[in-house]
């Protein structure tokens, strides 16, 4: 009996070992997988973190070109803008010295003559449109010489205007806008 009692506590002890391995070989299985599952989230991490990267990245290079092309058309709207305000006052310029012949004829006009009226009405009609396209007259008379609005063609002693003064307009000058298309020409009192 002793033989059967050892022999069957052996096959227990076996069982029991072979239990207790296939209990590890469960834990080594679970925590294997367990391993592999984080492996995987990690990467899986990663893999999320480096997109997110990249699209924060391609959202800033997207809105840096969004805001470079709308830069673009601003200057591109101001050369425009200016260009056109620069061939405004070329034509306007070349217009000019018709309106100085008319008010030149005005000013030796004989009295009450119907056609020195007529000229008089041409030339208001003139400074008119040129008004409405926003050309305005420089004023330089008893003013102080502005080299920026006025060209000097002579200093006079004069004791009726201070010096540095402007004591007459020979030629009258224009802006348009906030541009000088032809500066007054202007003696200046000494």
């Amino acid at each position: 009996m002793t033989d059967k009692k050892h022999h069957h506590k052996d096959k227990e002890h076996k069982h029991e070992e072979a239990d207790e391995t296939r209990v590890e070989a469960v834990a080594t299985s679970e925590n294997a997988e367990q391993f592999a599952a984080d492996a995987e989230r990690d990467a899986l991490k990663r893999q999320l973190e480096d997109a997110e990267t990249k699209l924060a990245d391609s959202v800033e290079g997207w809105q840096r070109s969004v805001a470079d092309f709308q830069n673009y058309k601003k200057r591109i709207e101001r050369d425009r803008e200016s260009e056109k305000a620069m061939m405004k006052g070329d034509l306007i310029k070349k217009v000019l010295p018709a309106l100085d012949d008319l008010e030149l004829a005005l000013q030796n006009r004989p009295a009450e003559d119907a056609w020195a009226n007529g000229i008089e009405l041409i030339a208001r009609k003139l400074q008119s449109m040129l008004e409405s396209e926003g050309v305005k007259k420089i004023e330089a008379e008893g003013l102080v010489f502005d080299p920026n609005f006025h060209e000097a063609i002579s200093h006079e002693p004069n004791v009726e205007v201070e010096s540095g003064h402007v004591i007459a307009v020979a030629r009258n000058g224009y802006m348009l806008g906030e541009r000088v298309i032809r500066p007054a020409l202007v003696r200046v009192a000494q």
